[in-house]
């Protein structure tokens, strides 16, 4: 309980000093931590990319295998990101037995869901693939890779998934570590796998789960160690409705999120393969990496405010939070405007990264152009969906979040190629329609929002 007490005692006070610096300080660290989660799949393509021979295709059959990824990740995120609060809040209550029943739960469903997950992906890996949009001649390469990466969906659950309770504790250091670690195994074993030993795809995968079986080994010797304030004990793992459904209601939104990616992989690879073939779904795995790198320091920038709105909130320091979404707003749109100008000027050397195929690089620069049309929109999606999470408005966050993917992209992307008969444009035309869209509506309704709970929260103060 002393080291406990120690650990609070270092909370940062947002309510004072400046807001901007405050925001900044949280997102260099945030930014940093997601960006080298992000290289586990990054690496990947950017080897696969470059392999001699066929590397278009090869990149092809490692973008089919996203949304089984995406899956995996949000089963993840229903359980980690359910429990890990769950567990702050039991501990912010002192009740210890029930903290170590939630992260014992947690841990017990994981280890069932990864079980249950591993043994449908690959019952049904061949039909999955071709509705995800494999052809022929794409699918021996995603299932080269997905078949052994699958056998990483243990290590990848419970890295990631327990990995929430570490930082829930206040280690902060070691949290990152799991992270670093894993990341820097799979950037030095790739190219060892991939061209040393000629493995090819299936070098990429295995160097993957090799990396994912350090990350989780390191966050369970943590929390079944002596170091961690609380434990996983085998009392408490066995599972309980109740709790389950509470972890499981909690992290539903983190849940929806990531399945409305998958299913925007799907809508895009399915309806690519139709209209313009193969190498077209080896475009869209190229895009989605750029705009993942590219709007990680605006998601970096948005998710840090989002403490700093919480606690200001909390303090009835109204005027802090507006001068923090001015200043949001400003440094990503301003930030978007400057990646988008990058894009627009240098499209063939920042596709070059991730694959030198002259056909697909030929095909690639105009869906680019297209694809990133009026990107600073994103900036506003971004702010719009952060501010609503910090100040506790989570299920507006995942409505915003369902409507540009589900209610916007998806049909799009079905209806454009075929109705309008715009071919594989309609399909990267979806994108930016959607963040102009989704963008304002999200930013409009933010703004409309926290006005009145701002107006709610002072005529309470003030006893009106």
């Amino acid at each position: 309980m002393r080291r406990e007490r120690k650990q609070n005692g270092t909370q940062s006070d947002f309510s004072t000093g400046s807001v901007y610096r405050h925001i900044m300080a949280l997102a260099v660290p945030m930014t940093v931590a997601q960006l080298v989660q992000m290289l586990y799949n990054i690496v990947d393509r950017i080897y696969i990319g470059h392999l001699p021979g066929g590397s278009a295709l090869a990149l092809t059959g490692l973008g089919l295998t996203f949304p089984v990824v995406t899956l995996i990740m949000a089963f993840t995120n229903l359980f980690g990101m359910g429990g890990a609060p769950l567990f702050s809040i039991a501990r912010g209550r002192r009740d210890g037995e029930r903290a170590e029943r939630i992260l014992g739960n947690t841990f017990s469903m994981l280890c069932v869901c990864c079980v249950i997950l591993t043994a449908v992906c690959y019952l049904l890996m061949k039909p999955l693939l071709y509705l995800f949009g494999a052809s022929d001649a794409s699918y021996p390469y995603a299932a080269e890779y997905l078949r052994i990466y699958l056998l990483g969906t243990p290590f990848a659950m419970l890295g990631t998934g327990m990995n929430g309770f570490i930082n829930a504790q206040g280690f902060a250091g070691t949290g990152m570590a799991t992270v670093l670690i894993g990341a820097a195994v799979n950037i030095l074993l790739d190219p060892v796998f991939i061209f040393v030993f000629g493995l090819g795809v299936s070098g990429a995968a295995l160097a993957t789960i090799l990396s994912q079986l350090l990350s989780a080994a390191w966050v369970l010797r943590f929390l079944f160690g002596k170091k961690s304030l609380f434990r996983i004990r085998k009392r408490c793992m066995r599972p309980e409705g109740k709790l389950v459904r509470e972890i499981m209601g909690l992290g539903m939104a983190g849940f929806v999120v990531q399945a409305s990616n998958g299913a925007v992989q799907i809508a895009c690879n399915a309806t690519l393969r139709d209209f313009g073939g193969d190498v077209y779904v080896g475009v869209m795995t190229i895009l989605n990496s750029v705009r993942d790198v590219v709007a990680m320091p605006m998601q970096g920038l948005t998710n840090a405010s989002q403490p700093v709105f919480g606690f200001n909130l909390g303090a009835g320091a109204y005027d802090r939070i507006k001068k923090g979404i001015v200043f949001v707003t400003a440094a990503g749109v301003s930030y978007m405007l400057f990646a988008w100008l990058m894009l627009f000027l240098f499209p063939e050397p920042i596709m070059g990264v991730f694959n030198s195929d002259a056909e697909l690089l030929a095909r690639g620069v105009p869906a680019l152009h297209l694809y990133f049309f009026g990107f600073f929109m994103m900036a506003f999606q971004f702010v719009g969906q952060s501010t609503f999470v910090g100040l506790g408005m989570s299920k507006q966050s995942v409505f915003f979040s369902l409507l540009r993917k589900i209610i916007i992209v998806v049909p799009l992307t079905l209806l454009l190629p075929r109705a309008a008969g715009l071919g594989v444009m309609g399909v990267f035309l979806a994108e930016p329609i959607s963040n102009f869209i989704g963008g304002t509506a999200s930013f409009t309704t933010m703004l409309v929002l926290t006005g009145r709970l701002f107006r709610k929260n002072k005529g309470i103060a003030e006893g009106k």
